[in-house]
């Protein structure tokens, strides 16, 4: 029987309890350790506990590094990880404090000859897997356009976010950069790298500091647009407004393909009236479809069978560049060539 891989994590916060969840029901590893500087968040996990990353990344010697901190401590914390010679580093996002930081992080990486894995899991969410299947087989013939209309719900009134995750009215750089960088990435899964981008922001809330709704509109080569519309104040109907946080529609020269809330996809051809459930609603009652654990899943697969990795540091380097110019046509008023 091959020797099960070791998993230590660095964090255990909020979103924490997702990772510590998927990589439980993984096959072919093994939770390890949980590293915080709150030592009783680290021990509530159950797991071998620490408060300083150097002693565990010692001590334990992780197969996997699993780095599920704030930004600002990710580059310090990949160059310590990688120091330690895992056999691959996972790093959540939003990855690294800025385009440079994550150029060096993935310079790090190539230099140790580790993959350093950005833990952007919403492509790996069930509905955009099928979709991406259906594209791939041209179900829908050309993609025309795309839209996703961010909807959660819930960034009303002066508590917004303070429930679950409060340091979200802090953010000077809130919707694009903690949240609309999930279909960045997951625009460019499904129908490839832009062209160009164009972006229209607000903030509607005054109880936080950052942009809760805007449009960004991407052109690309073939013609084709996706418009993400978001609105972090306004909810869409799903039982669980937070398990897709939207809908999208895609359109092509022979169909179309819906997302609704629950996470059912349908397909239409043109010329019919009704359309056929491709996948099921969610049942999943975590986040995302279990996204975290599909994710985590992958990464486990491609070290153990050899399969190829996705989001890796370098591949990742797009999506930054493309928040950078979302953010910049919106103080310019302008088209950004990417």
């Amino acid at each position: 029987m091959t020797e099960l891989l070791k998993v230590g994590c660095i964090g255990a916060g909020y979103f924490s309890r997702f990772h510590y969840d998927a990589w439980s029901r993984v096959d072919g590893v093994v939770l390890a350790a949980s590293v915080d500087r709150d030592i009783a968040a680290a021990r509530a996990t159950g797991l071998a506990a620490y408060d300083d990353p150097g002693r565990m990344l010692a001590e334990v010697m992780p197969d996997i590094v699993d780095i599920i901190t704030p930004p600002p401590t990710h580059l310090a914390l990949i160059r310590q990880a990688l120091a330690a010679g895992p056999m691959l580093v996972i790093c959540q996002k939003p990855f690294c404090l800025g385009i440079e930081e994550a150029r060096e992080a993935e310079q790090l990486s190539h230099e140790a000859g580790i993959p350093v894995v950005v833990h952007e899991n919403f492509r790996f969410q069930p509905w955009y897997r099928v979709i991406k299947a259906q594209l791939e087989a041209g179900a829908i013939g050309d993609v025309l356009q795309l839209s996703f209309r961010l909807r959660p719900g819930d960034g009303q009134g002066d508590r917004a976010y303070l429930d679950r995750q409060p340091y979200f009215q802090q953010m000077e750089k809130f919707l694009i950069h903690e949240t609309a960088v999930h279909w960045v990435d997951t625009f460019r899964f499904l129908i490839g790298e832009p062209q160009a981008v164009f972006a229209d922001l607000r903030r509607i809330n005054p109880t936080i500091k950052g942009e809760d709704a805007g449009f960004i509109l991407f052109s690309y080569k073939n013609g084709a647009r996706a418009l993400f519309d978001g609105n972090r104040l306004l909810d869409h109907a799903a039982e669980n407004a937070r398990c897709t946080m939207g809908e999208a529609l895609i359109e092509g020269t022979k169909g179309t393909i819906d997302l609704r809330g629950d996470g059912s996809v349908h397909l239409r051809f043109f010329g019919e009236r009704e359309k056929r459930e491709i996948l099921a609603p969610s049942t999943h009652a975590g986040f995302g479809g279990d996204c975290v654990y599909e994710l985590q899943n992958h990464v486990a697969r491609a070290l153990l069978d050899g399969s190829a990795l996705e989001n890796l540091a370098g591949d990742y380097l797009p999506v930054i560049e493309q928040e950078n110019a979302i953010y910049s046509s919106a103080e310019t008023g302008s088209w950004i060539d990417l």
